[in-house]
């Protein structure tokens, strides 16, 4: 039975994509949930997975094709499977005749020989492939010291770099700085990482510390939780906080929805749930929706004190950074504490310089006192 293998829906605002990578070729075994291709749309790249086992019998699209949500993109063939069974043998056979032929490239080789295999018996009618007509050269690699290489921008890096540019064009763009004793965050979770993990099946880290600080201090002061539509100011009685998230493909936002409700253990599985789709592409349209508010945290490559910018249409982003030991002043005495600079980035044509600086130090006292958070004080 011959079954159609379409583009899913690219979701709001998005009408095409590219396909960027066929992982399953023609005439190759395919089993229900494998990823036969992938595609990359403006802001998110998705998965093509099978939902029933047998042969991709045809290919309509080329890779860095333009394609379209719901257009046809191939044909999988449920009823293909015995030449299926051949494949795996001649695979079995050859692995075992060069494993012990050639034993220092047998695993590197094999595996090369096995898949060549499987698609020429899947679309042939070959039993067998004589073993003296592989190759077993090695391919030597280039030593030239001086090299460049031209490669086209994806369409992600593409959109992202549209969508920061305009960012600056259109907002009257500034950044507002302060630095928060993060000692009792660090004792707190010193104190009782093992009790979370072992109740709530995830580490206790600092960002569900920031997402409800974030959260609280814009009750307060509602203008950073708000965007600018045309001539309108439109206000949310909900804060969605996108968290950026770095990956090999460029930097995407997933958003956490309804933060500002949710416990502690809530957000780092939310958050440890985004991240992991973000960096395996597993992230679907309605994940990149929405948000109104962002946080990004580049602390964790080093950066020691940095200006983000908006991720339009929202009107804030914080920015958090490397913990450090410094020495700072309490009660007249120097003391040595763990400092983290904190940088809130705000369009001007809607937050004013005393709401972003207020803001920003509602947020550090929120962090220098947790208590205030979790007894809702």
């Amino acid at each position: 039975m011959d079954i159609e293998i379409k583009v899913p829906s690219l979701g709001e605002s998005e009408n095409e994509a590219t396909l960027i990578a066929w992982l399953k070729k023609e005439g190759e075994a395919v089993e229900v949930d494998d990823v036969i291709a992938e595609i990359e749309s403006d802001k998110i790249t998705m998965e093509i997975t099978a939902f029933e086992s047998g042969v991709l019998k045809s290919v309509y699209k080329e890779e860095d094709s333009i394609v379209t949500p719901g257009e046809v993109i191939a044909i999988l063939d449920t009823s293909a499977s015995g030449v299926i069974d051949k494949a795996s043998e001649a695979a079995e056979t050859v692995v075992a005749v060069k494993a012990k032929a050639m034993p220092e490239l047998a695993q590197q080789k094999a595996e090369l020989v096995v898949e060549n295999l499987q698609q020429e018996a899947l679309s042939s009618d070959k039993k067998d492939i004589p073993i003296e007509d592989l190759n077993t050269n090695n391919t030597e690699l280039s030593t030239d010291a001086r090299q460049e290489e031209r490669l086209p921008m994806s369409r992600l890096r593409k959109r992202m770099a549209k969508r920061l540019k305009a960012s600056q064009n259109t907002a009257a763009m500034l950044t507002t700085f302060n630095e928060v004793n993060m000692q009792t965050v660090m004792d707190l979770r010193t104190q009782h990482k093992d009790a979370f993990a072992q109740k709530h099946g995830v580490k206790l880290g600092f960002m569900s510390f920031f997402v409800k600080a974030c959260a609280y201090a814009a009750r307060q002061y509602p203008a950073i939780n708000a965007y600018i539509d045309g001539e309108d100011i439109v206000y949310h009685n909900y804060m969605d906080v996108g968290v950026a998230v770095s990956t090999d493909k460029g930097l995407l936002v997933p958003v956490l929805r309804d933060a500002g409700l949710m416990s502690y253990a809530d957000i780092e599985k939310g958050i440890v749930d985004l991240a992991s789709k973000a960096r395996d592409g597993g992230l679907m349209p309605d994940d990149l929706k929405g948000g109104t508010f962002s946080i990004t945290n580049g602390g964790v490559f080093g950066s020691m004190l940095s200006t983000p910018i908006l991720n339009a249409p929202q009107s804030a982003i914080l920015g958090m950074h490397a913990i450090q030991k410094r020495v700072v002043v309490e009660h007249d005495q120097m003391v040595i504490r763990p400092m983290m600079y904190l940088a809130l980035s705000y369009d001007h044509r809607l937050i004013d310089g005393k709401e972003a600086v207020s803001f920003l130090v509602a947020v550090k006292s929120y962090l220098e006192q947790p208590g205030i958070l979790m007894l809702d004080i």
